[in-house]
């Protein structure tokens, strides 16, 4: 008989999970599902990042195991692309750690930071892993608000002296899923000088910061004075060289906290397929053209959508990063509601704001990893199967 153990048990299924079960549900139904739920890009790897792959999968030497920090050309790479993108020097020996993608990287650097007790700072709405991955640690989540009316920033002079005193990690993430909100330099400056004043170590999710749109660059955290006393930035090829499957991101900053971070991963996997990580160093160090080309397409969808939205009466802002729209739920709905009647109604998938935390009520997130006419059936359906006022 297997008892499983009260941590795992007081945490619900994963949201995109139980979403994906629904949705082969519906399939097996003979539904046409349209997936506008998951951030997970339609648009191809480029060719010479799997040229690459193939190429290094005929070395034999390349199938033994990696060294448990990655390899050194993946950890150069890394290096190479912050100095060009953000003018930030890195050490590859000790500035740099290769992730099987950077959920699992951020997920483990909780369990390497904190103990039984701890605070964890997290956004809210925010992506669901900070939540899970502290409970899983035997710490407490305490959630920062992220309102429109501050541009979804967090506003660290509200959080209490006793939570302040108890936290170890804040997680901060920009471009932000799922408000698709942005941040500037001013603002990473201000969160690394609370970090040091308060001893809180910063954990940056970075995994759009390169999915940007309308001539705004997204920082690195990196680049605020200080930073590499209290931050570590994750980032990951996933969104944007198009390779979620791939599971391939890095950690970088602070050199204690990545040695942590190394011990915890040391025991617990012995790094990603060398040649993937070939692979991804040819896409950190050759041709960024599919960058621009594939956000030239995400804003064209972006573009599309907003306009659509806007004319079934649901209000949207523009977002300058990400591939998400974050738009606001018909009155008549709550979250839920909303996003049951346009699966059960449309078979059009879209994510309750409530599935990233209590804030994210009265919004919904759309993604944009679909093409444009896959977007135009789902607003079809939505405007001839629902009644979104009264």
């Amino acid at each position: 008989m297997y008892i499983k153990s009260q941590r795992v048990a007081n945490i619900p299924p994963y949201l995109f999970s139980e979403i994906n079960r629904k949705k082969q549900e519906l399939i097996e139904q003979g539904v046409d599902v349209i997936d506008l739920g998951i951030g997970c890009p339609d648009l191809p790897t480029p060719a010479h990042i799997i040229e690459r792959l193939l190429e290094e999968m005929k070395d034999p030497n390349n199938f033994k195991y990696s060294g448990y920090s990655g390899c050194q050309e993946f950890r150069e790479a890394v290096a190479k692309f912050y100095k060009k993108q953000f003018n930030v020097d890195l050490d590859p020996e000790t500035e740099i750690l290769t992730l099987i993608g950077s959920k699992e990287g951020i997920a483990h650097f909780i369990s390497a930071s904190i103990d039984p007790g701890d605070f964890v700072l997290l956004p809210d709405p925010g992506y669901p892993t900070y939540r899970t991955a502290t409970f899983l640690a035997n710490g407490f989540p305490y959630s920062m608000p992220l309102l429109r009316g501050n541009q979804y920033l967090p506003d660290f002079s509200i959080i209490p002296s006793h939570i302040k005193e108890k936290a170890k990690i804040m997680f901060l993430n920009y471009p932000s899923n799922p408000t698709a909100a942005v941040a500037g330099h001013e603002f990473f400056q201000e969160a690394v000088d609370f970090s040091r004043e308060n001893q809180i170590t910063i954990a940056h999710d970075a995994a759009y910061q390169m999915v940007t749109f309308d001539g705004y660059q997204s920082p690195s955290i990196l680049q605020a004075e200080g930073a590499r006393e209290v931050a570590v930035e994750f980032g990951s090829l996933s969104k944007t060289y198009s390779m979620t499957g791939w599971r391939i991101g890095y950690a970088v900053g602070n050199r204690d906290a990545l040695k942590s971070l190394s011990v915890v991963k040391s025991n617990v996997d012995t790094s990603q397929f060398i040649p993937i990580q070939k692979a991804a160093a040819t896409a950190l160090t050759d041709d960024q053209t599919c960058i621009a080309e594939y956000n030239e397409i995400y804003k064209q969808r972006r573009k599309w959508m907003l306009k659509a939205l806007q004319e079934l009466g649901i209000e949207a802002d523009s977002p300058k990063g990400s591939f998400f729209i974050w738009a606001t739920v018909p009155k008549v709905f709550s979250s839920s509601e909303f996003v049951k009647n346009v699966l059960e109604k449309t078979g059009v998938i879209v994510t309750p704001g409530t599935a990233f935390g209590e804030y994210g009520e009265g919004y919904f997130r759309i993604s944009l990893s679909v093409p444009t006419e896959r977007l135009q059936q789902a607003i079809d359906r939505i405007r001839s199967k629902l009644v979104l006022s009264v």
